[in-house]
């Protein structure tokens, strides 16, 4: 892959312009992650379309340029030099719908978990109560398996469609998806270019009240024990076996310890926050600094959950 010269800038130019594509250039990534963290990309493409977004990438890989796919960027760390290449946003703007029936719910890659969940509510179906609160989008909730509150994705998701790198649709059911804590296949290298497009749940029946009393619940302890005054990319670190990454953290003294901008949260030490101007590099010098001691003082060795681009 390559970054985007001068000729290939005009040529991606000419292809937005001809197929009616938003394109932004030298976009600082800040504003398109929760961690409003990141330098500029090249260029940021939003799609609004399965046309569009198959033209483009069927560019993109015929000029091997690198691009990125993004969404509503809550578990992103962007490098302060930013990305050499065309970020690809898939956001709430997609033109697809979220298509109820009966009690399957299918939603677009680019709708945020929310919004799903408020739909879910709305036509009475119990079942993804856990990821109201969760800051992302479908697409990567999927990527990831996202869950809370015991849930994940995989209990709920029947099958996922993609764009594979030939400009094809593929529906993948959900038992070959290689799902568990905090992956998916689409983390593989067989699966790496590929476009995740649209999902389904499998949900049941339920009462509307008891379901938004629950969400209601859910999104009350988010508020009461996470830091969602301050910018963060929500949990920092996996959950290693057999313990808790904030526990060790706290353990080991860890709370409101600060690396320039970026801060252990004194609220949730699972959680590193941007305390203002917090830089990437900040973030990884932190996060170095935490799994280092952790690794001294207890024997864990933490992971990060974060993504970090490139």
């Amino acid at each position: 892959m390559t970054c985007l010269d001068n000729a290939t800038k005009e040529q991606l130019a000419s292809l937005c312009k001809e197929k009616e594509i938003p394109v932004l250039w030298e976009e600082p990534m800040k504003h398109y992650t929760s961690f409003q963290i990141g330098g500029p990309a090249s260029a940021v493409c939003i799609p609004k379309n399965r046309e569009q977004l198959s033209c483009l990438l069927s560019f993109l890989r015929k000029m091997q340029i690198n691009h990125w796919f993004v969404g509503n960027g809550s578990n992103l760390l962007i490098s302060d030099e930013g990305l050499k290449g065309v970020v690809i946003l898939l956001d709430s703007d997609f033109d697809e719908e979220i298509l109820i029936s009966n009690t399957i719910l299918e939603a677009p890659a680019g709708k945020k978990l929310s919004s799903v969940c408020a739909a879910a509510c709305r036509a009475e179906l119990t079942g993804l109560e856990f990821a109201w609160g969760i800051p992302g989008s479908v697409g990567g909730a999927v990527y990831m398996n996202a869950g809370a509150y015991g849930g994940e994705m995989k209990d709920r998701l029947i099958w996922v469609e993609y764009l594979d790198l030939d400009g094809n649709i593929q529906r993948v059911p959900a038992e070959k998806l290689n799902l568990s804590y905090r992956h998916s296949c689409f983390m593989e290298q067989e699966y790496q270019g590929v476009c995740i497009i649209r999902a389904a749940f499998s949900l049941e029946k339920g009462e509307q009240a008891a379901i938004q009393a629950e969400m209601d619940r859910i999104i009350g302890q988010r508020k009461e024990k996470q830091p969602l005054d301050l910018p963060s990319a929500g949990s920092t670190f996996k959950r290693p076996q057999g313990a808790y990454a904030a526990q060790l953290i706290d353990q080991c003294g860890l709370r409101g310890f600060t690396v320039g901008g970026a801060q252990v949260s004194t609220k949730h030490t699972g959680f590193v926050v941007n305390i203002g101007g917090a830089t990437c590099q900040d973030v990884l010098e932190l996060a170095r600094q935490v799994k280092e001691c952790v690794k001294e003082k207890t024997g864990f060795e933490l992971e990060m959950e974060v993504r970090l681009l490139p």
